[in-house]
């Protein structure tokens, strides 16, 4: 058993990406779903489908490569199980300058820092992802 689920999922995208792997294999969440999907919309992971089998579901991610190398560099989760960090809308962070995303945990949702500010929100910065 695991005390950190999304951490878990990041670091099972992690390995997956340095042994050259297709798609990995996660335990089913909303919350890790949402994350996954924000990953998708921003091209650092292909897809991401939910496969149900007896009755117990599980996330599959593709992983995206660009020229055959990762489109995932590191990913770094920042609010851990024991310390979350709650960021309001003006001190959301930026990743390299821009060049990385960071995703927060909003009242409406799981978003990319830019899109929390767009929208005037703050919440919990779960990871940075470059």
């Amino acid at each position: 058993m695991y005390s950190d689920p999304i951490a878990d999922m990041l670091t099972r995208i992690r390995n997956g990406y340095m042994a050259k792997k297709e798609f990995v294999i996660v335990p089913h969440s909303k919350m890790k779903a949402a994350i996954a999907n924000v990953l998708v919309e921003e091209g650092y992971l292909k897809a991401v489908t939910v496969k149900e089998e007896n009755n117990k579901k599980d996330l599959e991610i593709a992983l995206q490569y660009i020229n055959g190398k990762p489109a995932i560099t590191r990913v770094v989760r920042i609010s851990k199980a024991g310390r979350q960090v709650y960021k309001n809308k003006k001190s959301l962070p930026y990743v390299l300058s821009g060049l990385g995303k960071s995703i927060i945990s909003t009242s409406q949702g799981i978003m990319t820092a830019n899109q929390a500010r767009k929208k005037s929100l703050g919440g919990e910065v779960v990871c940075n992802v470059w």
